[in-house]
């Protein structure tokens, strides 16, 4: 069965993870969270890594501020898609994200910045195995689009 491991670098990141996980969830996908640090213990991430490689099909998707080690961490030790989705700072007017831009050669986890995009993301991976879930990004996707078709009648009986 396909699924997403939500894998934090620390508790502090579970409001960022717990928006990846709802979301996941309206496309009726399983997906379990956990947590490791790239920094403070490594070997429990490739533990983490290892148990969830015997599934048929896996996306992970790693919730690191700061550095983002683990995105980078997580990626050079898996051979299934890794999507780096970190909770960036204002605090270092977004800067904070290049740790997750600039990665070695043979690392490459995808950045998606908002929880919500991640999930789709993930949707669309799995949708390439799973046709169910193919079919609920199509609706997904037709919803955002009639709503917007809405949006926009309704701003021209605004206009007078």
């Amino acid at each position: 069965m396909a699924k997403v491991i939500i894998i934090m670098g620390s508790k502090k990141d579970f409001e960022w993870a717990k928006k990846i996980k709802d979301a996941l969830n309206k496309f009726g996908i399983e997906s379990k969270i956990r947590i490791a640090s790239a920094h403070k213990t490594p070997l429990k991430c490739y533990e983490i890594l290892k148990e969830y490689e015997k599934e048929d099909f896996i996306v992970f998707i790693t919730v690191a501020g700061k550095s983002d080690a683990l995105s980078g961490f997580v990626d050079a030790n898996t051979h299934f898609p890794v999507i780096a989705c970190p909770p960036y700072s204002e605090k270092f007017s977004g800067i904070d994200i290049f740790s997750t831009l600039r990665m070695p050669q043979g690392v490459a986890p995808t950045l998606v910045l908002e929880p919500e995009n991640a999930a789709l993301a993930a949707a669309k991976i799995l949708g390439l195995y799973d046709k169910n879930i193919r079919e609920k990004v199509k609706e997904y996707q037709k919803k955002i689009k009639e709503e917007l078709e809405k949006d926009d009648k309704e701003i021209q009986e605004w206009e007078v």
